[in-house]
């Protein structure tokens, strides 16, 4: 019985023609090797799998040997090629980083590059997770990667780019590796499994190139996997099983319900969804790519887009012709949220079945945000009274209700101490009669409707108008007296601060509490005085309480002339000569024979 050989090792690439997915890099360097322009090192960096190892190997054997194809191949038939296929080349060296970091591994591999290469032209290193070297090691690579012998070639592999010192960076020629493409990767499942003679599905292929992210290694290991547990029929069905992985039939399954508003339906695929052993936040991040391709596959143009076998392009295609693209970004939106707060909720679960019911529902709100608004019919005004609770049993056929509501300001006003008499309620007629346009226009109309209430806004004009109506009746904060009695400076400037104190103990802010302890009002006449204040700010505040305090004054003092107003300080801005031109005018100003100074002997300034 031979021993098995898994796929990954039995398949790897020999030449760069069967590199899979990474032809900008193989072209390159083919190009350097038929124009003899090989730098001394070379990166090679990028995910996991994806052919980093391999094109090292392949440019390490090319370049040795002594028959080169017309295509920039090596031949795999001269010495050279034989000797590195069976594994003992004497001039092809590997070394793995992560188990040799220390300075003395590389002090060792720096001997080694000093001997000549045997029957060869170049002697290759090939270092694989050099990023696993300690920066000491580093350091003791960095002469000898920058100034090695003519013979010798480094091609340095990594996972993890910046974690090497960019002095090493500098020293080498890098190649990115890109993850390799769902259709590149089924492609080559494909072949291999044509030569191994497995029957296939191409969904089947498909699902192993999506769940291995780009790594062919790790498609190569499912691929072993599968073949094992199907007994060598990789279908559909059989990596959906192996793999546990949700079907895409649960996720066009629940999208249908979604849009259908089946509440019931949705939360009861959901709950066989979980009994299956899958994670909430796997499904949720599931469906939002769901959600994600079928927004691709609405338009032509981004239909390359979707990484999926034709079979499931077309479901794609069908489904996303019946979900609107409000729908669409709607439930991705609600799905990216729910899948923020799933790992902090106590009560996972509940958080995604929030997110589908919010799903369910969306069909609701765009009809209602879409639907026609409800025209205002007016009915007479003196029913809606005799009948206040009858808004809910109004019957279909009747309309709309409208009634007047009076204008709210955000504080409420204060009015006259005498109450005045509420004026007869106006009968409105139902029609629109000539007597309906004189209705007047500054008030809110409240439609109702089924359920549905709308609110008629007034324009500008009219609600400016509206206000100063109100403000007209408002009550004047001032209070009234003929009293003039006479009074001292001092009595006027106690109770000047007793208000301070009074504001102190009232908790007003310290700006205002400030102005009654340290500024003084400073006389202009008998009974008007006038305080000085340092910014606009003050100036508000004491405009804001000089009601309050004219009232205290004028009711204590009994002389009801009193006055106080307030000013903001001018401040003058001294500006300092800095130029040499202005440090002159400001010396001439004071000595103006300076002047004929300058003049006499033609002086200037630079």
């Amino acid at each position: 019985m031979d021993n098995f050989i898994v796929s990954a090792r039995k398949y790897r690439p020999a030449t760069f023609e069967t590199v899979v997915g990474q032809q900008h890099i193989t072209n390159t360097l083919k190009n350097a090797i038929k124009n003899n322009q090989l730098a001394q090192a070379f990166l090679f960096c990028g995910p996991r799998g994806v052919g980093k190892t391999t094109c090292a190997r392949i440019l390490a054997k090319t370049i040795n040997c002594t028959n080169l194809l017309p295509n920039g191949e090596a031949c795999g038939t001269c010495d050279s090629c034989r000797a590195f296929q069976n594994g003992n080349s004497f001039n092809v060296h590997e070394l793995d980083a992560a188990s040799n970091n220390s300075v003395d591994d590389i002090r060792s591999l720096i001997e080694q590059v000093r001997i000549p290469p045997q029957a060869a032209r170049y002697k290759v290193y090939i270092i694989d997770e050099v990023h696993m070297l300690s920066q000491a090691a580093f350091n003791a690579f960095l002469k000898t990667l920058e100034e090695p012998p003519n013979y010798a070639i480094f091609i340095l592999a990594t996972t993890e780019k910046h974690k090497i010192l960019p002095t090493i960076l500098s020293r080498c020629q890098i190649f990115d590796f890109n993850r390799i493409r769902v259709e590149d990767m089924a492609g080559h499942l494909a072949n291999i499994a044509q030569k191994e003679s497995i029957s296939y599905e191409n969904d089947g292929l498909h699902i192993i190139a999506q769940k291995a992210d780009g790594g062919l290694r790790d498609a190569l290991s499912m691929f072993d996997q599968i073949v094992s547990f199907s007994g060598g029929n990789v279908t559909y069905r059989s990596v959906i099983d192996n793999l546990n992985i949700l079907d895409y039939d649960y996720y066009f399954s629940i999208t249908d319900k979604l849009l259908g508003e089946d509440n019931a339906q949705s939360l009861l695929l959901f709950d066989e969804i979980l009994s299956k052993g899958f994670d909430g936040a796997h499904f949720i991040s599931g469906l939002s790519e769901h959600f994600r391709n079928l927004l691709v596959g609405k338009d032509a143009a981004t239909i390359k887009l979707l990484e999926v076998s034709e079979t499931i392009k077309q479901r794609y295609l069908q489904q996303s012709q019946a979900a609107s693209t409000s729908f669409l970004l709607s439930a991705m939106n609600i799905a990216n949220q729910c899948d923020i707060s799933y790992k902090q909720s106590k009560n996972q679960r509940l958080q995604v079945e929030l997110a589908l019911l919010k799903m369910c529902h969306l069909q609701s709100v765009f009809n209602l945000a879409t639907a026609p608004m409800p025209q205002a019919v007016a009915v007479p005004q003196g029913e809606l009274k005799k009948k206040p609770d009858t808004v809910a049993s109004v019957p279909p056929a009747a309309p709309v209700v409208a009634d007047e509501v009076p204008v709210l300001r955000d504080s409420p006003p204060v009015f006259n101490r005498t109450a005045a008499q509420p004026e007869a309620p106006r009968p409105v007629t139902p029609s629109l009669a000539p007597a309906e346009a004189e209705k007047p226009k500054n008030v809110f109309v409240a439609n109702v409707h089924s359920g549905v209430t709308s609110i008629k806004i007034p324009n500008r004009k009219d609600l400016g108008k509206q206000v100063e109506e109100a403000l007209a009746v408002e009550e004047d904060p001032y209070l009234k007296g003929d009293d003039k009695e006479p009074f001292t400076m001092d009595e006027f400037l106690q109770l000047w601060t007793n208000h301070g104190a009074k504001l102190k103990a009232e908790g007003k802010s310290a700006s205002l509490y400030n102005i009654f302890t340290s500024v003084t009002p400073r006389v202009l006449s008998p009974g008007n005085f006038e305080i000085t204040v340092s910014n606009k700010v003050q100036e508000k505040d004491f405009r804001d309480e000089r009601p309050n305090v004219l009232n205290f004054l004028r009711t204590t003092l009994k002389n009801f002339s009193i006055e106080v107003n307030a000013k903001v300080e001018e401040s003058t801005v001294v500006r300092k000569p800095y130029t040499s031109l202005e440090k002159f005018q400001h010396m001439a100003a004071k000595n103006p024979q300076l002047i004929d100074l300058k003049n006499k002997f033609n002086l200037d300034f630079d």
